[in-house]
């Protein structure tokens, strides 16, 4: 089975419960970017992964076709051609990824329909009712006669909280000064606050701050998905729409941004930054945080 999951750190966290469910019945190889591959090695050691830098999941200059790494893509393709895939497998609908599975050589080709990509897809889905990217997965799962299992976290105790301020994009920041201000305030009523950034290098060594957590509290970033994917109650600072990006665990909250006319507004802002979260107050988010905390 060929598996695709060009995106983001958050996105391939939400797929690795499909990914485990399919490693149990069938031999799995996963495209994706080369930062997939501790995770895949802690979650999913016997799945293959092929590394790839998708030129359509640039933020940024993904329309310039001239500059695409067509030489890279045609070696990846040849090589995903040589295993002779029986089923190619992707939850986004996304043509582009219809492309690639097609251009794979898979036989069967399970995917979610858009843009015309149906002629792609020889096992075209319905999209689900939910708009999260999760329940894609498990629709997938679901076509494909297996189940993905429903999370069962241990309980956590300590007093320890990992609070991460970085996200991949300006639009998914609430001001790192801010945080900081947050986590002083949880200090002083007792807990024990450990601040993370982008400058924390690899992601073996961020999978074992998080893994040691009693909570996280973070932006709307990959971070927080592999909290719950660790099985870390997760607190989301976020402008995106909850129910279609927040993490998957029983005990996920989050606050949203103020209101905007644009949301979701995925990785842009209109505006020189991100109203609708430097419109949240620390007071507002520590009140909720307490909240979550307590219960």
């Amino acid at each position: 089975m060929l598996i695709t999951e060009l995106w983001g750190l958050g996105d391939l966290a939400l797929a690795i419960p499909f990914i485990q469910a399919a490693a149990q019945s069938a031999e799995v190889t996963l495209v994706a970017k080369p930062q997939a591959a501790p995770v895949i090695a802690r979650f999913a050691p016997g799945v293959e992964l092929i590394p790839l830098v998708a030129p359509w999941t640039a933020f940024r200059g993904k329309y310039r076709l001239l500059r695409w790494p067509w030489g890279v893509l045609g070696h990846t393709i040849r090589e995903l051609r040589c295993r002779h895939f029986d089923i190619g497998a992707t939850a986004r609908p996304d043509p582009r990824d219809h492309v690639l599975i097609t251009l794979a050589g898979a036989s069967k080709r399970y995917g979610f329909p858009r843009a015309g990509s149906r002629l792609l897809l020889n096992n075209p889905l319905r999209r689900p009712s939910s708009p999260h990217r999760a329940d894609y997965w498990a629709t997938l799962a679901l076509a494909l006669g297996f189940a993905i299992k429903a999370q069962t976290p241990a309980r956590r105790t300590g007093r320890r909280i990992v609070i991460h301020t970085g996200a991949g994009q300006p639009a998914k920041l609430w001001p790192a000064k801010r945080y900081r201000e947050l986590a002083g305030l949880l200090d002083h009523s007792g807990w024990e606050t450990e601040i993370l950034d982008d400058s924390l290098v690899g992601i073996d060594q961020l999978m074992e701050k998080l893994s040691s957590a009693y909570r996280f509290i973070g932006n709307d970033s990959g971070p927080g998905h592999l909290a719950a994917l660790l099985g870390v109650p997760t607190f989301t600072v976020g402008p995106q729409l909850p129910e279609v990006f927040s993490p998957r665990h029983p005990n996920a909250e989050w606050i949203e941004g103020a209101p905007c006319r644009y949301k979701p507004c995925r990785d842009y802002c209109r505006f020189s930054e991100p109203r609708c979260l430097t419109a949240l107050d620390v007071e507002t988010v520590h009140q909720r945080v307490v909240h979550w905390l307590n219960e």
